[in-house]
């Protein structure tokens, strides 16, 4: 009988490996949890910072990925949302496991409702706030270009200097006032970035607006062939993204607007992903702007139908195109 004790005692010992050995498989994928802002999204990828660190933590998304948004007083009831709620600038709470690549799987993404309102809010008036700042340099520089000749002018005709003088003196408080204004824009973009994330990083590539009747909310089959046209050529862009912001005149109650608004965009969103054949991946969440972001006067049954539309855009992410870019040098290209 002594002679079988050696074979015990390896048996113990392999043993032993197989029980550290599963230890370290599963400390190896214990779940990881992340709370911060996303700051980029390409396709199922998110790029999310953490409030308490500066680097920030690749987030992949999966056809197992669960949505949620928190309600209720203690947050303690969830509802189910689709991935496309996920957009830059959005609070967020990920669990999940890292990969052999350093990206955490998400298992999990919840979010609270009010921080999805105020991400969709900032990402539509963004661009707008843009365009005016654009427009309020263009002037300046064309009151610049007066103010020059008029300087000009008045160097010839020195019998009247006083008027041109006092002229002059008007136009310098004109151009000062628009300064002040076009600095006030340029900080709101600014504050607006620090808070949302870089949602000023992204190239717009083509753009679609669709308007509706009245209280109507179908889709007009007339701009169908032109939102496929917008779903084909967006497939050609790298890590493109869709965005689809719905609004509504201000004729009628607040909330019919809000929800003609929000029935709208989601009308077109289910028209790019069935016939468009969009993966939700490439899509932010539809925005619905009520009847805010008016482009025409509601005096009108002109300007009412021109306020009553979805704004379809399709994006890339600068740091995408940058990369592009580079690959597409001659020096870069593979020989």
């Amino acid at each position: 009988m002594p002679r079988f004790k050696p074979v015990r005692i390896a048996s113990a010992g392999i043993l032993t490996i197989i029980v550290l050995a599963c230890i370290n498989v599963v400390g190896f994928a214990e779940n990881a949890k992340v709370h911060g802002m996303i700051k980029s999204r390409s396709g199922a990828t998110l790029s999310v910072q953490p409030a308490n660190s500066q680097d920030a933590v690749v987030v992949l998304l999966t056809d197992y990925t669960e949505v949620g948004q928190t309600q209720g007083v203690f947050k303690a009831r969830r509802k189910q949302m689709s991935m496309a709620a996920l957009i830059p600038g959005l609070e967020v709470q990920v669990e999940g496991t890292y990969n052999g690549l350093n990206q955490l799987e998400a298992k999990s993404v919840k979010f609270d409702g009010s921080d999805l309102e105020r991400a969709q809010s900032v990402q539509a008036g963004l661009h707008q706030t843009q365009v005016q700042t654009q427009q309020h340099e263009q002037e300046l520089q064309k009151q610049s270009a007066e103010l020059k000749a008029q300087t000009e002018e008045l160097q010839k005709q020195q019998g009247e200097l006083k008027v041109q003088q006092e002229r002059l003196s008007t136009q310098q408080r004109d151009i000062a006032a628009n300064q002040a204004n076009i600095a006030a824009n340029k900080a709101n973009i600014q504050a607006a970035i620090t808070r949302f994330g870089q949602l000023d990083e992204y190239y717009i590539f083509d753009e679609v607006t669709v308007h509706y009747g009245n209280g109507k909310v179908a889709l007009n089959p007339q701009f169908k062939p032109d939102l496929l046209k917008l779903a084909q050529n967006a497939k050609k862009v790298e890590g493109y993204m869709i965005q689809v912001v719905g609004f509504a005149s201000s004729a009628g109650s607040v909330a019919v607007n809000q929800k003609l608004s929000e029935e709208r965009a989601a009308g077109v969103v289910t028209f790019l992903t069935q016939q468009g054949n969009i993966p939700l991946t490439n899509l932010l969440a539809p925005g619905a702007m009520g009847e805010s972001r008016q482009v025409g006067t509601d005096k009108t049954a002109e300007g009412q139908a021109q306020n009553r539309r979805v704004v379809v855009r399709v994006l890339q992410n600068k740091g995408i195109a940058g990369l592009q870019q580079m690959a597409d040098r001659p020096e870069n290209r593979e020989k």
